[in-house]
């Protein structure tokens, strides 16, 4: 008895697996291509500021602080 439903689960598995790739093929091919990509560069931009160095250096040293905290707090819970 144990067989034949594991047998009916195998199948079942199998089956929702076919349904689930048909379906997704289905929605990869239904992709529209012939839109074209429009790209606008503005190389006259300062780009925002994300290039100021003085945020990647704050981002970097809170990063850094969070980052030694976790370890700080997981080797005190070991112990």
């Amino acid at each position: 008895m144990n067989q034949i439903i594991a047998g009916a689960r195998k199948a079942l598995t199998r089956f929702t697996a076919l349904i689930i790739m048909l379906f997704s093929s289905v929605v990869l091919f239904a992709q529209d291509d012939t839109k074209k990509v429009d790209v606008n560069i503005n190389a006259k931009s300062d780009g925002g500021f994300l290039n100021n160095p003085v945020v990647w250096i704050i981002g970097g040293a809170v990063f850094i602080l969070l980052l030694v905290a976790l370890m700080r707090n997981n080797s005190k819970s070991t112990s």
